[in-house]
Formats: structure tokens, C-alpha cells, sequence
């Protein structure tokens, strides 16, 4: 799916959201060599790599997005290197000593397919001693069907954007379909909508830990992003992940 008509709403909803940084900042310095991002988004975990002095590279399937992440990496000055492609099926021709998908990057994997050929090239992409790493939320949903509001942002230009956001999940299928209303108030008093639908694929922990030893990974679980177990007040499942050997 390409996510290019919500990369304005993603940057207007996630342009503080920090963290996760220190943690793939850590695992960068900790592996020392050149950093593959996938689903990179407008490139807020790419450019604060960037900044770090960390070799990286963005690999982002929706050309809007990629704007965004450009411009951001520009205003930054630095130049970390994106690229167009789908996590499925990309041929950089090169290796990566990480390879990170962060920010519930894989929850846009919809089928067993699609999981397991993102871990194909993945592997494709690995040094030998490389490490994957990523993360999903805990799914821990709010009330369905009732409009939530989410926040609000004013501009100098006397504009007010509203973001509300409706949630329906099929539990059948593990899909969490969210749609978004981003409602302009003009100072005049004119208001704009516009409409996103975000769905995402959620995932439980031990059915990743199938999907990551099916594809020939040996991960590692986490219940938060400083590390420490994963338990029922985990909000997030930070895995990391290592090429099985034999």
C-alpha cells in the first residue's frame, strides 16, 4: 500500500516522537558500519542517523514520502542516502551491517508472503555477522467505532488542524483499519476535511518469533526500548535479530 497521501498527516502527528531514536542510534554505534532503514517514511529515524554520523540509507516505497524525507535530511544538512523500493522485493547490490524497520514498519506486511519475502531480501541485504532489528506495537486497541480526537496544532497563520481518528479491527484476519480526519479551521472560520486510511497488520510475539526462525533469524524479544522483558504492561515488542548459523 502506499502511504504517500498520509505523509503530510504523519509528519504533522509523529514530528516530535523521540522514542525510539536513542535505541537505534545505540544499535548503530554498537555495530559500527552501514545502516539500511526500511519503510523510512518522511526520514525521521534516517536523518537522526545521519546526524549521528552514521552511514545510512532509506529505503521508502511512496515517492511522497520520500520528499519529505529529503527535505528533512536538507534543512539537517546531511545527505544520507534514499531510495525508492518496496521491502518485498528490493536489490540494493550491496550488504548493510543493520538492517532496521522501525516504527511498526512490518505492520504494513499484510500477508505470510509478503512477511516472509521482506525477510528474503533481508537476508539478501545482510552481512554476515548483521544484525535486523525492528519494532511493533502491543496490540491493546481503544474503543471501536467511537470518534477519538487526537490532537490539534496551531499555525502562525491563525489555522487550526484538528486530527480525529476512528479504529475498527478485524480480529479475524488481524487487521486494525484506522481511518483519519484532519479537519483545517481557516481563521475566516472556513473549515477543510480531509480523509487517510491507515491499515496495519499486528502481530503477537511468539507468531513473530515463528515468522523470524521460518525465514532463518535468530531473534531476541524485548518489552520496551530500553531493553528488559516482555510483560503484560508492554506497549511495544522490540525485536533484534541475528542471521542463524548452519
Amino acid at each position: 500500500m502506499d502511504y504517500g497521501p498520509l505523509a503530510a498527516l504523519y509528519d504533522l502527528q509523529y514530528a516530535t516522537y523521540r522514542d525510539d531514536l536513542h535505541f537505534y542510534a545505540r544499535l548503530a554505534r554498537d555495530v559500527g558500519g552501514r545502516v539500511l532503514e526500511l519503510g523510512a517514511g518522511s526520514g525521521r529515524v534516517t536523518v537522526h542517523l545521519a546526524r549521528a554520523g552514521v552511514d545510512a540509507t532509506g529505503l521508502e516505497l511512496s515517492a511522497d514520502m520520500l520528499r519529505y524525507a529529503r527535505a528533512r535530511a536538507r534543512d539537517a544538512d546531511v545527505s544520507p542516502r534514499f531510495v525508492e523500493g518496496d521491502m518485498r522485493d528490493f536489490d540494493l547490490g550491496e550488504s548493510f551491517d543493520l538492517v532496521i524497520a522501525p516504527f511498526n514498519a512490518f505492520m504494513h506486511l499484510y500477508s505470510t508472503g509478503d512477511q516472509l519475502a521482506a525477510l528474503r531480501a533481508v537476508r539478501r541485504h545482510l552481512a554476515p555477522r548483521g544484525r535486523l532489528a525492528f519494532d511493533v506495537y502491543v496490540p491493546n486497541f481503544g474503543p471501536e467505532g467511537v470518534l477519538r480526537h487526537e490532537g490539534e496544532t496551531f499555525e502562525a497563520d491563525g489555522r487550526r488542524t484538528d486530527v480525529l481518528m476512528l479504529q475498527r479491527v478485524d480480529r479475524s484476519r488481524q487487521i486494525a483499519t484506522t481511518q483519519y480526519f484532519v479537519d483545517t479551521t481557516h481563521e475566516d472560520g472556513r473549515l477543510a476535511r480531509e480523509h487517510h486510511t491507515l491499515t496495519q497488520r499486528y502481530f503477537t510475539r511468539f507468531e513473530l518469533e515463528w515468522w523470524l526462525r521460518h525465514a532463518g533469524f535468530t531473534p531476541k524479544f524485548a518489552g520496551s526500548f530500553e531493553g528488559g522483558p516482555v510483560t503484560d504492561e508492554s506497549r511495544v515488542l522490540v525485536v533484534t535479530a541475528t542471521l542463524a548459523s548452519g
